[in-house]
């Protein structure tokens, strides 16, 4: 199909993007043809803005616009309890539920050997200071529940107990409105080995 270079270009810099493919990449590009030219220099500073002004906390790794970021940085936090995920946008899940108010530590990946990631790929040397240095009381190990979260859940498990320091590793389950006749065996088995006491 024939498009103008401009447009062309475009198009092929949206597929690039994770989960666009060809056909959304033209509806978002007629869509941004369509629009406004103020709309379309908005994005495009956002695009800009973002890549030029996020940077990592050099506390626990999270992005963000300045340094420390505003969680490592609030005095309302509860320090002595440190989440350890994945990446920033497992941060963002654990915050939008408001029921967690300790500190972070970001991972920025998993343990994976088949695609040649280690741990010295990751922040893991950053984890095992914060623990010495700041009176981490617990370590809560929140990685997916994936063959790769296990795995690096296994390897900081065993890194930081002679540490002393208590290290527990999120639940998992059944979801809330979930049917039992529904589960898979793994997700059931998963329920009964993270029951809490009523």
């Amino acid at each position: 199909m024939y498009h103008p270079k401009s447009l062309s270009t475009l198009i092929e810099e949206l597929v690039k993007l994770p989960g666009i493919g060809q056909k959304t990449a033209e509806r978002l590009a007629f869509f941004i043809l369509k629009a406004h030219k103020d709309a379309a220099e908005r994005l495009a500073r956002a695009i800009l803005d973002v890549k030029g002004m996020i940077r990592q906390c050099s506390v626990c790794n999270n992005i963000a616009d300045h340094d420390p970021c505003e969680i490592c940085g609030s005095p309302k936090r509860d320090k002595s309890t440190l989440c350890v995920i994945e990446e920033p946008h497992d941060l963002y899940a654990i915050e939008k539920t408001g029921g967690y108010k300790g500190s972070y530590h970001v991972l920025m990946g998993v343990l994976s050997p088949l695609d040649g990631i280690g741990p010295d790929d990751l922040k893991i040397g950053g984890l095992v200071n914060r623990i010495e240095k700041d009176g981490i009381k617990e370590v809560i190990i929140a990685t997916n529940p994936n063959m790769e979260g296990d795995a690096t859940a296994m390897y900081i498990s065993n890194l930081i107990k002679p540490l002393e320091v208590k290290v527990t590793r999120i639940a998992r389950g059944l979801p809330m409105g979930g049917d039992i006749e529904y589960a898979d065996e793994v997700t059931l088995i998963k329920s009964f080995e993270g029951r809490m006491e009523i």
